[in-house]
């Protein structure tokens, strides 16, 4: 929830004006910060009119605030750390970044709640009738009150568009202009400057949550590429002539700031992270490196490692912004990566090699870290940190007592295993077993990771036996059924990553897992929020009979009973793969085929009779 700030101390020498005063100053800074126009927009505005709200019982307490009880002032106090609260979630919203609040917007939401929550809370807490305020300030506290309560067992219905066009988005050669500017539009990112502003706060949330964010980066810089080439398409008429213009009065546009190297101050043609989080431009800070310096320039601070992070997000943007200014980037740098797009070193990765095996805790869970970054970024990292003979030292790692350690290690591993050469060597190394018993981890995040690295080393046959005999499928379903919300979303993630890529040949086990999954409400649920209705209706036209099958028994337990999916089905064209089905498929696929066209014609739950009859019909 964020920092509570320290406050009066609630001893034997109560200061009830300092409580006062520092209950007035919350309020205020509440209603400095600038509104909200982002995803969020409605929960931020609600919040932040129910503080305000409060601010007339604060005035009136000033006056009278030496002889406040201490009962009431102990309320007082806890409804200070409540609003403290509220101010930090809405500080972050403001200044975070609206793609990741809308991809996360269920996290958001139940922050939103529990900010709620602590306000009520608080004010039950404190007699209205011992304090000393007009009648009409106790009433309107009371309706507050009443409105709080009401509020925090309410959820706000999501927009359903928004999501459907996020889904949509997301598929790298999805490019319907009016889907990204219809994006672009409600998530106020409409211009430069708002696309600016979004680019730096991904990165800030990168670097913050130590370059692992709990969305895709990568879906988030794909989002935000297309959503920027549709602004500047739609500017670039204008543009051409805000240029000519400019050139005939200026010899060239100012940079932006964000676009200059804090180093040389001229604008970056190859932007990378360095382990500080600051970015340089990649010859620069190289010089400085080679030169033996070991912090940060600008900082001065210590460096945890000399390994060079890409920022192709910014880089994306410098591009662009040259293209519209008329600026002409080096040839060498117009690509958005470099030719060699690795970001290994043989010194820093026989360094992390050295940490890994010989380091004290903290060292070895900071080098599986690198690692696990690193492993995630692309495959020449991948062979690379493979080479270096990590993956026994990592496998050794999922045994360490600490958790942190062991989940950098097991989803270094995770990402490893994408490469299918070394999916041979993690299970050579007899890691199967050990990636099991991380199952049963303290920590929600190793055991969601770990089930994604069994599934991505089930895409080999023969190892589908060795996971089933180490006793993985118990905890599994475990895992699955019995699981938080967030790790059955955390799964469902893969498990969707899995059926949109038919070169991985687990298809058949994703659906049947997912299936599982759905009669679970928390599963279905889940798994909905993925949007994954156009790609099964897309498995139920082009795949094996087997697959076509297990499609339609999935989407059925998702269409059940959810008026909003069945619309969602019927949109994309289910209703014809269906038809096709009763043609064409199983006799379980024929059922589930029938059950889901008359729930779809009928709006009703189907019966036996309503199947023969569709049947019958096709």
């Amino acid at each position: 929830m964020g920092s509570t700030e320290e406050g009066p101390e609630i001893s034997g020498g109560v200061d009830g004006v300092a409580v006062v005063e520092a209950l007035s100053g919350v309020v205020e800074e509440v209603t400095s910060l600038p509104e909200n126009r982002g995803p969020l927009r409605r929960m931020s505005f609600d919040l932040t009119q129910r503080v305000k709200l409060l601010a007339p019982l604060f005035d009136e307490l000033r006056d009278d605030a030496g002889s406040i009880r201490p009962d009431e002032l102990r309320g007082l106090e806890s409804l200070r750390v409540a609003l403290v609260e509220a101010k930090e979630i809405l500080r972050l919203v403001n200044a975070g970044s609206r793609l990741y609040q809308v991809l996360r917007s269920s996290k958001f939401e139940i922050s939103f709640q529990m900010a709620t929550e602590s306000i009520e809370k608080a004010i039950n807490e404190i007699c209205l009738d011992n304090l000393n305020i007009p009648l009409e300030v106790k009433e309107q506290i009371e309706l507050l009150h009443s409105h709080l309560h009401r509020a925090k067992e309410t959820m706000e219905l999501p927009d359903l568009q928004l999501h459907r066009d996020l889904s949509w988005a997301l598929n790298e050669n999805y490019s319907d202009i009016s889907v990204i500017k219809r994006i672009s539009e409600k998530l106020q990112l409409k211009n430069k400057n708002d696309i600016i502003k979004e680019s730096v706060a991904l990165n800030e949330m990168v670097i913050s949550s130590d370059g692992e964010p709990d969305v895709s980066l990568d879906d988030m810089s794909l989002l935000l590429k297309k959503i920027n080439d549709c602004v500047l398409s739609e500017n670039l008429a204008s543009a051409s002539m805000d240029r000519k213009t400019s050139f005939s009065k200026h010899r060239s546009p100012v940079i932006p700031d964000d676009f200059r190297c804090p180093m040389s101050l001229e604008l970056m043609k190859d932007p990378v992270i360095i382990s500080s989080g600051l970015t340089y431009e990649r010859s620069y800070i190289q010089k400085w490196l080679e030169n033996g310096h070991k912090t940060c320039p600008k900082t001065q601070q210590p460096l945890s490692h000399t390994i060079l992070t890409p920022n192709f997000i910014l880089k994306s943007l410098i591009v662009q912004w040259c293209d519209a200014n008329g600026i002409e980037l080096n040839k060498k740098h117009s690509n958005m990566k470099p030719e060699n797009n690795s970001d290994c070193n043989q010194a820093g990765i026989k360094a992390l090699m050295s940490k890994l095996a010989n380091g004290s805790q903290e060292e070895q869970r900071a080098a599986a870290g690198e690692l696990r970054l690193l492993a995630k970024r692309n495959a020449d990292n991948r062979i690379c940190i493979a080479e270096a003979g990590a993956i026994p030292l990592l496998i050794q790692l999922l045994s360490s007592p600490d958790p942190r350690t062991q989940e950098h290690a097991v989803t270094a591993l995770l990402n490893l295993s994408i490469n299918d050469d070394n999916k041979h060597i993690i299970v050579k190394e007899k890691a199967i077993p050990k990636i099991v018993e991380v199952l049963q981890s303290e920590t929600m995040e190793a055991r969601e990771n770990a089930a994604a690295t069994l599934f991505s080393l089930s895409v080999v046959d023969s190892n589908k036996i060795l996971i089933g005999e180490a006793g993985a499928i118990p905890l599994l379903i475990s895992l699955l059924c019995e699981g938080s919300p967030r790790v059955k979303a955390g799964i469902v993630d893969h498990l969707i990553t899995m059926l949109v890529d038919p070169t991985l040949g687990m298809i058949d086990e994703t659906l049947a897992i997912l299936a599982i999954l759905s009669n679970n409400q928390d599963g279905k649920t889940a798994i909905a929020s993925s949007h994954p209705i156009p790609l099964l209706v897309k498995l139920m036209k082009s795949g094996s009979s087997r697959v076509r099958e297990s499609a339609a028994a999935l989407m059925y337990s998702l269409c059940s009973g959810v008026e909003q999916n069945l619309k969602v089905a019927k949109e994309v064209g289910a209703e014809e793969a269906l038809k096709e089905l009763l043609e064409t498929g199983t006799e379980r696929a024929k059922r589930k085929a029938g059950s889901l066209l008359a729930l779809m014609h009928q709006g009703a739950e189907p019966s036996e009779i309503a199947y023969t009859c569709v049947e019958q019909n096709a």
